[in-house]
């Protein structure tokens, strides 16, 4: 189970991006991080980009309420959620 931590009034977890995937999608976990393929390729932030509209549909918030905490040119990186609780985000994730 991945890491969920509360923080303030919004929620962080880590994330493990593979760009260039065939697909989007939530292909496991790596030690705490969520891993995530992500058809966008990792140039210009369009990996970024797509991170973040992929997270929002999965966990059923506006995208406007996902934003990357850190490690954007990373493709390790800890994203926050705002609106959700750690359960939610646990829940959603399924």
């Amino acid at each position: 189970m991945i890491f969920v931590r509360k923080s303030g009034d919004a929620v962080t977890f880590a994330v493990k991006v593979h760009p260039g995937a065939r697909k989007n999608a939530i292909t496991g976990q790596l030690g705490d991080a969520l891993k995530v393929s992500l058809t966008a390729a990792a140039e210009k932030g369009r990996a970024n980009d797509a991170c973040i509209e992929f997270l929002a549909k999965v966990l059923k918030v506006p995208r406007s309420s996902v934003t990357i905490a850190s490690g954007e040119t990373s493709r390790s990186k800890v994203i926050r959620v705002a609106g959700l609780t750690e359960q939610e985000v646990r829940e959603r994730m399924g």
